[in-house]
């Protein structure tokens, strides 16, 4: 069989007979074990060919079954937070095709609810689960299902997001749901967890008091048979854990009031399973604290040092190795390399991240400047409030996050950045369409919601050299915020001007006359060019521009409007209310009636697939916009462009003739 086919099963292993969770009954607990181990090998069988989130999910097959052994889902509903951490689970509630992970049609790489009842939460943002949970939990009890328990699984990741504690302060309030809250801790989110809380966590895990006082006791108890078990059962699961007073981990949940069971091995099935039954019978909210190995039981992923193959593209599933060859630069690549040299000119400039030091780029830094970076947790909002004070002391932040994670922190830049006019650059990774993460992880809004902030001055830079370029004039900035964004992926050849404005607007290329102007947002300059060229061969002027720095617009862009008969806007993020329907308001602010098309995504959630095949629904393709600019030139698609002689134009006499989609 080719590596790149999708696996086949032969029917004759324990997995092939799993279509429920209800089929794990029936199962001893020497079979539960073996099922792990079929799981883990199809796993690495299956994600190496398509890619995702290898790691987490090697490290959650036995919580994974334990869970759905003891709960009955989706009575009892099982909460993932985030979500990567799902491939177990979909297996268990029969989804057992994974040849088109991720792909169009096939299983979506979190969890969605048009796949299974079992899942519930889709949006895979960290440390919202708990929050969820509660919701839940509350309203079974208000609507007389108070027999049905909510599960939330929670990384110690997104311990370190204060939605989290939030949700347990409630969550505490009101001790009389059957609640369970299930701490995955592996000791990484995308790499190690850092703050005091992985701190302490670390010592449990760790302390040789734990490790030696739980083996001690359990053999103890177990001499005396059943009774005895039974009573290490109830000790060990005492208000606050009996094994936790001599880690101290007693003072981690002391003030919460909620009971506290473990830590417990998280590959030790029937430790799993027991102490998951405790937590069912308890009547109120419950933490269970797991420890569990990320890349479990497959060694490439154990010697992974950088995030134990958290998320993995095609691999071979021997070696671990990335098949494919060796690929272009990276944006993220570029923004690293630029990011270290004005660290070198500016020592006031200082890097922050929240739990994703090296997915934005700032390893290459921190390398270098190790006292300039503040890896906060995931804990965005307090990642941008914290760069406020920073800015006030003197210091440039530069905040790196992807584009869809600045959503949670728009209160912050509103209000603690732009309100108080501090100097903080945001970088955000992954703007745009990312494809196969799905509706959680299109970085789609970013334009939309920072555009309205005052004073905010936003770029999106076409190419490498002008993301060099904007990243230097950002940091110069320190009476506002500034926005630099840029998508996932390769970052293409640049693309030079044939001239600069003197407000910074380049221009692309001109038509042999002003019919179309059309203004190009970041790598959309690039579908620019090839729409003009197109629009060129059916006798049709066209001139490209892009603003690099999209917000606030730039002057030379309305007085070549004024020139033009119709404007089309291209930009990465959603129509509704982006750069385009702003360029529309300051051209009618200065009294310019120019025809504005304003061309972008659709506002909805949308599916996992690669990137072509959503620009390809959104019409966002060179033909297809050729095709209606044609149109509104013609004055058969509205917007109509305006007639030639209010342009100062000589009239089109010449027929238009529409080539092929494809030419």
């Amino acid at each position: 069989m080719r590596r790149d086919e999708p696996a086949k099963r032969d029917g004759s292993g324990l997995l092939d007979g799993i279509s429920g969770p209800r089929d794990l009954d029936g199962l001893s607990p020497e079979q539960l074990t073996n099922l792990a181990a079929e799981i883990r090998e199809f796993l690495v069988e299956n994600v190496s060919r398509t890619g995702g989130h290898l790691g987490p999910n090697l490290g959650v097959v036995e919580l994974t079954i334990a869970l759905h052994r003891v709960f009955s889902s989706p009575d009892d509903p099982i909460i993932f937070d985030t979500g990567h951490q799902s491939y177990v689970h979909k297996l268990l509630t029969g989804r057992q095709d994974f040849s088109g992970l991720r792909a169009r049609g096939g299983l979506a790489g979190y969890p969605q609810r048009t796949e299974s009842p079992h899942d519930v939460v889709e949006s895979s943002h960290a440390s919202s689960s708990l929050s969820w949970a509660d919701g839940i939990s509350r309203a079974f009890a208000a609507t007389g299902r108070g027999d049905r328990h909510v599960v939330a699984v929670v990384g110690d990741g997104a311990l370190t997001g204060g939605m989290t504690w939030e949700a347990l302060n409630n969550i505490t309030d009101d001790n009389e749901r059957n609640l369970v809250i299930v701490v995955n801790d592996n000791g990484r989110s995308y790499a190690p967890t850092i703050g005091g809380m992985a701190r302490h966590l670390n010592r449990v895990r760790t302390t040789e008091t734990y490790r030696d006082l739980s083996r001690r006791s359990s053999r103890a108890a177990g001499r005396f048979g059943a009774v005895g078990r039974a009573v290490y059962r109830g000790v060990r699961g005492g208000t606050h854990g009996f094994l936790s007073r001599f880690t101290n981990n007693s003072a981690l949940y002391s003030n919460l009031d909620v009971k506290y069971l473990g830590p417990v091995d998280g590959h030790d099935l029937s430790a799993l399973i027991e102490t998951l039954d405790l937590a069912k019978s308890y009547g109120a909210p419950v933490i269970v604290h797991v420890i569990t190995e990320k890349g479990r039981g497959y060694q490439p992923a154990r010697d992974d040092q950088f995030d134990q193959f958290h998320a993995v593209g095609r691999i071979d599933p021997a070696t671990g190795g990335a098949l494919g060859g060796a690929s272009a630069p990276g944006w993220t690549d570029v923004f690293a390399d630029e990011l270290v040299r004005v660290g070198e000119r500016r020592p006031d400039v200082i890097a922050m991240t929240a739990a994703m030091l090296r997915p934005t780029g700032l390893a290459p830094f921190a390398e270098r400047f190790p006292e300039r970076v503040y890896d906060v947790g995931i804990a965005e909002q307090h990642a941008v409030a914290s760069a406020a004070g920073l800015a006030y002391g003197g210091l440039h932040p530069v905040v790196a996050l992807y584009s869809t994670f600045v959503n949670r922190a728009f209160d912050q830049v509103l209000m603690d950045v732009a309100l108080h006019r501090a100097g903080v650059t945001f970088v955000l990774d992954r703007s745009g369409v990312t494809g196969p993460d799905g509706p959680s992880h299109h970085g789609m809004w970013d334009l939309a919601l920072l555009h309205i902030v005052p004073r905010i001055r936003i770029a999106a830079p076409r190419d490498e050299a002008r993301l060099r370029e904007v990243l230097q004039e950002a940091v110069e900035v320190r009476d506002a915020p500034t926005v630099i964004r840029f998508p996932k992926g390769a970052v293409g050849e640049d693309i030079p001007a044939i001239e600069r404005l003197e407000d910074g607007v380049d221009v692309l290329a001109r038509g042999e006359s002003e019919d179309v102007l059309i203004v190009g947002i970041g790598p959309f300059a690039r579908l620019g060019l090839d729409v003009a060229q197109r629009l060129r061969a059916q006798g049709i002027g066209a001139t490209v521009i892009d603003p690099r720095w999209v917000v606030p617009v730039a002057s030379s862009l309305v007085d070549l409007a004024a020139r033009h008969r119709l404007v089309i806007t291209l930009e990465d993020g959603i129509r509704v209310g982006g750069v385009g329907t702003r360029v529309r308001q300051v051209l009618r602010e200065a009294g310019i009636d120019t025809a504005v098309d304003e061309l972008g995504l659709p506002d909805a959630f949308l599916d996992h697939a690669s990137r072509e095949q959503i620009l390809e629904d959104a019409g966002l393709t060179p033909a297809k916009i050729a095709q209606d600019v044609v149109a509104q030139v013609l004055g058969t698609r509205v917007p109509v462009a305006r007639p030639e002689h209010r342009a100062g134009l000589p009239a089109v006499t010449g027929e238009f003739r529409l080539h092929a989609p494809n030419s």
